[in-house]
């Protein structure tokens, strides 16, 4: 098999300057912001020595994501996308600079720390369906599926190299270090942002004298295209119903005896196959039939986590946890090139701000009902009832919308 085939494909990256600067910028963004989470969490529990204040960093986050995430792609319709990103992103450069004012001058209040931690979250809901939307600008259509695993590969690196840097930095040099590393880090994406062309958002001869996007709008055309609506339904049946990390710290000891480098164990296991998803992606480009290949990587991330949710060998449990990260990354891939492909430029950051919604949501829900199913259960079946429920819900989802499994790259309808 060619190389190719097997590889990331990195023609994106040869081909587009633009999208080259933006993908190396946001990548190491990325990984500053996975420091920075990491010792804000370090920080807030340092100066309250409770583990719900910590829980509460989520909370803080989660609010503005969902709120702002809708908003913001409405806003991403309206503006000029390049001056949407740079501004939001600049936000997010003044934000670490004042962890590290609030650093060096000894400020102990944590509320000022969930204050920034919830600020970071409306930049970031502000940023993303802009930078989203503008891929499908940069690139042509063939080289969307590419693109996606490449910026598949981008959040993974953050979220496995941006903690532990942050841990070694906040241990060797303090938090303002770590907070300083991600400040500067920031300046690549401004860089990247800076360098782009204007995007305005392309719009159609009916909308042509519209002047400002509505967010009912942007949900009104969802409602009327099944395809995009299964892209939303299918990853919420994965990431609802079959989220198993609120219960790797009980199963970390239950199951295998461990202790918190076990638990760290079983939460950087999917995120290193979601990371070799990615690298691994170069045959995601020969695959047309996008929806069905986004129900059976679904489905495998049903099956990957019902078979953990039986194992008692932590390697063996290990192993399907990494093939469900891998599983997901290949319906990321897909959701977001449909999102892309088959939704006008004019409403495609009301519909990325959809997906920071079900995002940033479905696993959070997700977390609360695997906690009450193991509760009220036990957690392996938790974890392998919802395994099996997330396998069921796209059959019959497949079932409802055969349409979604026809979906052809070659001519993408919404």
């Amino acid at each position: 098999m060619p190389r190719r085939r097997i590889f990331a494909d990195l023609t994106p990256l040869r081909t587009s300057p633009d999208y080259r600067r933006l993908w190396f910028g946001n990548t190491v963004s990325w990984v500053g912001q996975g420091m920075t989470s990491l010792a804000v969490s370090l920080q807030v529990y340092d100066l309250t020595g409770s583990a719900f204040s910590v829980g509460l960093i989520g909370a803080c986050s989660l609010v503005p994501l969902v709120v702002f995430g809708l908003y913001g792609g409405a806003v991403a319709d309206t503006v000029d996308r390049r001056k949407l990103g740079l501004a939001s992103a600049f936000g997010s450069f003044l934000l670490s600079v004042a962890l590290v004012g609030t650093s060096v001058a000894g400020v102990r209040q944590v509320g000022v720390l969930y204050g920034v931690v919830a600020l970071q979250a409306v930049c970031f809901a502000l940023n993303s369906p802009a930078r989203s939307s503008m891929i499908a600008r940069l690139l042509p259509a063939e080289q969307l599926p590419a693109a996606n695993a490449l910026n598949s590969m981008t959040s993974t690196t953050g979220t496995l190299v941006g903690p532990m840097l942050g841990g070694l930095i906040v241990g060797w040099w303090g938090y303002r270090a770590a907070y300083g590393v991600d400040a500067v880090t920031f300046t690549a994406a401004l860089y990247a942002m800076w360098r782009l062309p204007s995007m305005l958002p392309e719009r159609g001869e009916d909308t042509a004298g519209a002047k400002r996007a509505s967010v009912l709008d942007g949900l009104r055309f969802l409602g009327t295209r099944p395809n995009l609506r299964m892209t939303f339904l299918t990853d919420l049946c994965a990431m609802v119903l079959a989220q198993p990390r609120a219960l790797f710290p009980v199963v970390a000891v239950l199951w295998y005896g461990g202790d918190a480098r076990t638990t760290g164990l079983l939460v950087a296991a999917p995120a290193l196959g979601a990371l070799l998803g990615g690298v691994f992606s170069g045959w995601l480009g020969t695959i047309r039939r996008h929806g069905l290949a986004v129900m059976v990587a679904v489905g495998c991330w049903g099956a990957a986590v019902a078979v953990f949710g039986l194992t008692r060998q932590l390697w063996l449990g290990l192993l399907f946890l990494a093939l469900a990260g891998a599983a997901d990354t290949i319906s990321m891939v897909f959701r977001n090139t449909m999102l892309q492909a088959a939704v006008p430029d004019e409403l495609r950051g009301r519909l990325q701000g959809v997906f920071i919604v079900v995002v940033a949501g479905g696993p959070r829900l997700g977390d609360f009902l695997a906690g009450s199913a193991a509760d009220l259960t036990s957690p392996g079946l938790a974890v392998t009832g919802g395994g099996v429920a997330c396998l069921g819900a796209v059959t019959l989802l497949a079932l409802r919308w055969p349409g979604f499994a026809r979906y052809d790259a070659r001519d993408p309808e919404a």
